[in-house]
């Protein structure tokens, strides 16, 4: 197998940056080991590692490096071949059993079965299969996969652990003498009946090179430098009040009390704190100046490696808010750094520096940001629950940071006098030579005459696989369209395509692997690829080889900015090699619940980092001319169940404080090219059909003049459900500017607004041209 340079060179750069994910849980210092050795291999991960988790977040790699494969690679020999090849078996069986009570399931409800299947998590089934004795080494590789579409579930074999998996750890556990468990997940897994184990690895899903990375790690090549984003427990210490997986609404109860915010403030010790990660050295840091200037604070801190091998050290600073009229948490984030890497005995000075304005939190009754008087108390460490209070910040009176609008009600009719800030006078002349409907071309993604019913991202026409595109009925006029493609772990393209006279077309990969099992021939016939209707093509055929990065949660375990923008250089370089302008990605929903199946695309618990992984992502490939981003979604897009309908019941301090506050760092630092809102409601509205969100927010308060684009398919099916299915022209009212992927039942809704004034989403020629403009000012940026 003859990669291509750039293949390598990517790979290089994966392979290192997998370990720096990976966070060690718990070590008996017999890791790493001094050579390659026999080891005892076991688990659902072993042979079947995941990469990334499934959905528009996969990515169609050239191949990926197994745990098997990569510990093979390194010189070990894997005495357990017979074991994997029965697990296997077992697992088909498992299969074949979930598929079908899937599309049964799918049959009573009158529903297509890819609907109930994607995303859907396959509980790891229950087996017995004898476990060896002989050796020295055994590693335990257990496994989970999550995505698009659909929730977990807090029982065995997904949240928690089998009985078949307890069972096993705890065996290998006592009857070896080096033993590891391995978590390739994406998410949080209950360990309570297994933490006592001696070493327990996060590998996560860290991308393509997973296997190499791995054997990389325990021999010692490289180490793990990770920290946790995420609070992990026992499934029973999570907040059993929080209303999570409502179909229709949702209520965020808990307010701004997630994550660590939550563990900490109702004082619950967590089995692995927000932030913990240990790794094969020991540091100790002193903060040695202190400097405050009104509001703003910069701490130098010295971090000296005082163990016995190389490694980074994470440097983490929290604020304790007084608590006057605004209740609040017990701590939050507010600036970490992690340290070049550190052999035994050498030092690194950091700085770390934030101003509390960053962190004023809304006051409804006024509709401001404000800090309150008091002492915010300023605590330095290396993880949540390990700090040392070292500075204060004293206020003698409160201070009005910011003057706000009220925004995520639950009515948005006011919002229709909401002004952009935007002008269209540069495109007034082009407009007043363009009709009504060539305007709502402008509004909708290209598409061809039957139009774009992609399930999972594949309306390309230009580059094969990808999302969709704009329009490009003006590309005479010098408006050629934009081509964009899934993410957020890398692109999401076809493998190979071929081009004959109609075109490129896709080899292979047209369906996505995960729906492949789901999909009949009724939906083969929808999306043109029914064995009746496709066309055999036999034109000349190219590679268009994608890297997968690690998934965004383990990107952020980094925690490592630097990091993050390299992974983002490396995509916006395939951007640039195959021809895509826009990425889908990053993704920075908050984790609020372990149960999100979408949590692996997401960065953490926390708006802080999210925000600062995002932005340093978005810089680097916007780093390469004609590349952008799409920050998403936006916002409180927090669970997968009826995720077309669902309807998020959110405060405006929660709205503002936590779910927004990622979206406003990313965008004010970096100005990605785009914004896609999310399919959910916010508070009895679509988030997509929000003026307040799309133009109040975005562009009159944070100043954002990019393009803001719907997710795929925003109508929905023609399902029945509480609340209605969103519409292109109730978007087109709200300031999302783009409809995608595109068709024509979303032209012929947005002339029908036009032209039925008294309907709840009419619109006007201005709202169309409003909109119109931001597409062209984009599509002109990129070419």
């Amino acid at each position: 197998m003859e990669l291509y340079d750039y293949e390598k060179k990517h790979i290089e750069l994966l392979r290192k940056a997998a370990c720096e994910c990976m966070v060690l849980l718990k070590s008996d210092g017999t890791f790493p080991l001094e050579k390659a050795c026999e080891v005892a291999l076991y688990g659902s991960g072993a042979r079947k590692t995941i990469k990334g988790g499934t959905g528009s977040g996969d990515v169609n790699v050239r191949h990926y490096v197994t745990i098997e494969e990569g510990l093979k690679n390194a010189g070990f020999q894997i005495t357990t071949s017979d074991w994997m090849d029965e697990y296997e078996v077992k697992y088909k069986d498992a299969r074949k059993l979930f598929v079908k009570e899937i599309k049964q399931d799918a049959d009573k409800k009158g529903m297509p079965a890819f609907l109930l299947g994607m995303g859907a998590v396959m509980p790891e089934p229950e087996y017995e299969l004898p476990i060896q004795k002989d050796g020295d080494l055994a590693i335990y590789v257990l496994s989970r996969i999550s995505g698009e579409g659909s929730d977990r579930k807090p029982i065995a074999g997904d949240l928690k652990l089998t009985r078949t998996e307890v069972r096993d750890i705890l065996y290998l556990n006592e009857h070896f003498q080096k033993f590891m468990l391995v978590l390739n997940v994406g998410g949080i897994v209950d360990l309570s009946p297994v933490n006592h184990v001696k070493n327990i690895l996060l590998l996560s899903q860290p991308g393509m090179t997973v296997g190499d990375s791995f054997a990389d790690m325990i021999l010692g090549k490289q180490y793990p430098s990770g920290k946790l984003s995420a609070t992990w427990s026992a499934w029973e210490d999570y907040d059993s009040e929080m209303d999570f997986g409502n179909p229709d609404d949702t209520v965020y109860s808990e307010g701004m009390m997630v994550g660590y915010r939550y563990f900490d403030t109702k004082k619950i010790v967590p089995m692995y704190s927000f932030g913990f990660g240990n790794g094969y050295t020991t540091f100790r840091w002193n903060v040695t100046n202190v400097k405050q200037q009104h509001t703003k604070m910069n701490l130098s801190v010295n971090v000296e490696n005082v163990g016995d091998f190389r490694g980074k050290e994470v440097v983490q600073v929290y604020v304790s808010m007084p608590s006057g009229k605004i209740i609040q948490p017990y701590q939050m984030l507010v600036a970490f750094q992690k340290t070049k890497e550190l052999m035994p005995g050498e030092q690194d000075e950091l700085n770390l520096c934030f101003d509390l304005q960053q962190f004023a939190s809304y006051e409804s009754g006024t509709s401001s940001r404000i800090l309150e008087k008091g002492d915010y108390v300023v605590w330095v460490g290396t993880s949540s629950r390990d700090t040392r209070d070292c500075a204060r910040i004293s206020l003698k009176e409160n201070i009005v940071v910011e003057q706000l609008q009220t925004i995520g009600q639950d009515s948005v009719d006011t919002y229709g006098t909401v002004k952009r800030s935007d002008q269209i006078k540069e495109y007034e002349d082009w407009f007043n030579r363009l009709s009504d409907e060539e305007l709502a071309y402008l509004c909708v993604g290209g598409f061809q005459e039957k139009g774009s019913q992609s399930i999972v991202g594949n309306a390309g026409m230009k580059v094969a696989g990808a999302a969709g595109e704009t329009t490009s009925i003006f590309t005479k006029e010098g408006l050629p369209s934009l081509v964009m493609a899934d993410g957020p772990a890398g692109l999401r393209l076809s493998r190979q395509y071929g081009v004959d006279e109609d075109g490129i077309y896709a080899v292979g990969d047209e369906i996505p692997a995960a729906l492949v099992e789901f999909v009949d021939e009724k939906i083969l016939a929808m999306l043109g690829n029914s064995k009746e209707v496709k066309k055999e093509r036999n034109g000349a055929t190219y590679n268009q080889y994608c890297s997968a990065i690690p998934i965004g949660t383990a990107l952020a375990q980094s925690w490592n900015v630097t990091l993050a923008n390299e992974c983002g250089n490396l995509v916006g370089e395939e951007m640039e090699r195959f021809g895509v302008n826009i990425w889908l990605a990053p993704a920075l929903n908050i984790q609020r619940s372990p149960l999100c199946g979408r949590n692996f695309e997401y960065y953490s618990e926390d708006p802080f980092i999210s925000g600062k992984m995002a932005a340093a992502i978005t810089k680097g490939v916007q780093s390469h001319p004609g590349c952008g981003v799409t920050v998403k979604h936006f916002c409180c897009n927090n669970q997968e169940t009826n995720r077309f309908h669902s309807n998020s019941v959110v405060d405006e301090r929660t709205l503002r404080d936590l779910y927004l506050r990622g979206f406003e760092i990313a965008i004010k630092e970096a100005n990605p090219a785009a914004v896609m809102t999310s399919y959910n409601l916010l508070n009895g509205e679509h988030t997509s059909q929000r003026r307040d969100l799309n133009v109040m927010v975005l562009r009159n308060e944070w100043g954002y003049r990019g393009l803001v684009m719907s997710d795929w398919l925003v109508s929905g099916f023609a399902m029945e459900h509480k609340y209605p299915s969103a519409c292109a022209a109730g978007c087109i009212k709200a300031g999302n500017d783009l409809i995608m992927p595109g068709g024509e039942a979303e032209i012929q809704n947005i002339m029908e607004a036009l032209h039925h004034p008294d309907s709840k989403y009419s619109i006007s020629r201005r709202d169309l041209e409003e909109c119109a403009a931001s597409v062209i000012r984009t599509v002109k940026a990129f070419v």
